[in-house]
């Protein structure tokens, strides 16, 4: 098992749920607004005056099976909008409960 970590502009929401519904990725965790700036590119997400948009986070654990395709479609969506940001991470999962 992976625990995938995507952080993404809040204007990927639908279309990240849409994936994970179709890839059969069924439990995952929200965080609907949380703060980041991208370490090469893309605007800071601040919420501020200056810097007015959010950013969101969901966390996922999924089979090793789904991990690359699921990191394809995400690498797909971020590259037709680079500047909204959207990354992904994956950890090892040891033990679940």
């Amino acid at each position: 098992m992976k625990s995938v970590m995507i952080t993404f502009d809040q204007a990927f929401y639908e279309r990240i749920i849409e994936t994970l519904d179709r890839m059969n990725c069924r439990g995952f965790t929200y965080w609907q607004q949380v703060q980041g700036r991208g370490s090469k590119t893309g605007e800071p997400h601040y919420g501020s005056h200056a810097w007015p948009s959010m950013c969101s986070a969901i966390m996922t654990v999924v089979d090793d099976a789904k991990v690359d395709p699921l990191l394809e479609v995400l690498h797909a969506m971020d590259q037709e909008t680079e500047m909204l940001g959207l990354r992904a991470f994956v950890w090892n999962v040891e033990k679940t409960i």
